[in-house]
């Protein structure tokens, strides 16, 4: 691990710098937005704009990538993400908020883009998963570390925002002088929709309903903490614990996923997640020590269904066709975290802030009763599948990982 942290170290930094900046302005927008005043429906706009912009970079990076390489795509992106974050002080029109988000989602998905596929084209097969373990353990720390930035601007002043600009600027810096081999380009790969709805239904719902879920924490969660009456530094708190307790969840997930059908255990967490949300959903003043508890809980939840989704897609499709796989996924994450804020917004803004959580228990359920034990697709199961990595900062699916990893590298193979 020691070597790899040498030879991969500057890939890494950056990412958990990425990773500390772009949560740090997600919550701090959304608590931006309440302190103004602004509906719950403005703060999923804001992370479906997000969401969408990420969606649009799987494409455009590929092209920057293949037209001036990754260093000059990379450093390109930060200077864009800098720019568009100072420009929030600018002024609060909330459609001038919505083009900055989609311009960061968008360039911040490029730069995802150069730092997974620069670390896949780098790092040999025997390591591959020890390399991007410790990548998601960098990002993860990092989410975790914007989260309790979060303390140190009480008063949602320009500090933070200054922070998150200095940040992305300084990201650049590992990238620019890393003296790792440059990567070649990664080829773009063509999308067939009918053949993926036909051959893995129940992987396709499972991802956009994560999608929905993830994206709407991301875009919500603090302003329903914050609607609970939780200081700047609680809410930040909570959001830090419930993402680490998905980095958490990731073990024991690598290890039920090679010895339980992964049907079965999407439909169990998405139970589990039914019951653990609706206790929140109907308490309209939880205490904070019970948030956290209940957060937490969620948050190990949560984060299990995108790795589970790719599994099982992975699990029935040939190698040749996981290239595109990968794209397809993304386009259906994408598409659930843009319309899930959406949602839950509304709901959040007509029927009172604990409806978040009803939010939560209702997509579960969906996904329960869509995702049945049968092996509808058996006649297509692979015996090595390997998969892509689904989560990226933002809650958005990543299409050019190829293995999905615990944090102590361990890959959850496809059978």
């Amino acid at each position: 691990m020691i070597r790899l942290t040498k030879t991969f170290g500057a890939l890494y930094l950056a990412s958990l710098l990425m990773q500390l900046g772009s949560t740090l302005l997600m919550t701090y927008l959304a608590l931006r937005l309440n302190a103004m005043g602004a509906s719950e429906t403005a703060g999923g706009a804001l992370m479906a704009a997000n969401a969408l912009g990420m969606v649009l970079g799987g494409w455009v990076g590929r092209s920057l990538i293949a037209q001036v390489g990754h260093i000059r795509t990379y450093a390109a992106c930060a200077g864009l993400i800098a720019a568009a974050v100072l420009a929030h002080e600018f002024s609060t029109s909330l459609p001038f908020w919505l083009v900055l988000r989609g311009l960061v989602g968008l360039a911040m998905m490029c730069q995802l883009m150069v730092l997974e596929s620069w670390l896949n084209d780098q790092a040999r097969t025997e390591q591959r998963g020890s390399v991007l373990a410790l990548y998601m353990v960098a990002s993860y720390v990092g989410m975790m570390l914007g989260q309790l930035a979060l303390s140190l601007d009480e008063g949602l002043g320009i500090r933070a925002l200054l922070g998150v600009a200095m940040v992305f600027a300084l990201c650049s810096v590992p990238v620019a002088l890393t003296r790792s081999a440059h990567p070649t380009a990664v080829p773009a790969a063509s999308i067939d929709l009918r053949l993926f709805v036909r051959r893995i239904p129940q992987s396709l719902v499972t991802i956009l309903v994560s999608g929905m879920i993830n994206g709407s924490f991301y875009g919500l969660a603090a302003i329903y903490a914050s609607k609970q009456g939780l200081e700047t530094a609680q809410v930040g708190q909570l959001m830090a614990l419930t993402i680490g307790a998905g980095l958490l969840a990731q073990l024991p997930l690598g290890w039920l996923s090679d010895r339980l059908p992964r049907a079965s255990l999407i439909r169990a967490v998405a139970v589990l997640l039914v019951l653990i949300s609706l206790p929140l959903g109907f308490n309209q003043a939880p205490a904070f020590v019970t948030l956290l508890w209940f957060g937490s809980a969620i948050g190990f939840l949560q984060f299990c269904l995108y790795p589970l989704g790719v599994a099982l897609a992975n699990d029935n499709m040939e190698p040749q066709l996981r290239v595109s796989l990968s794209g397809m996924l993304l386009i259906t994450f994408g598409v659930g975290a843009c319309i899930g804020p959406l949602i839950a917004g509304l709901l959040m803004e007509f029927f009172g802030t604990s409806s978040f959580y009803f939010f939560y228990a209702g997509s579960a359920a969906l996904l329960a009763l869509c995702v049945g034990q049968a092996k509808i697709t058996g006649k297509h199961l692979q015996k090595d599948a390997p998969l892509d990595h689904p989560v990226t900062p933002n809650g958005i699916a990543s299409s050019n990982l190829v293995s999905v990893v615990d944090p102590l590298g361990e890959c959850i193979d496809g059978r």
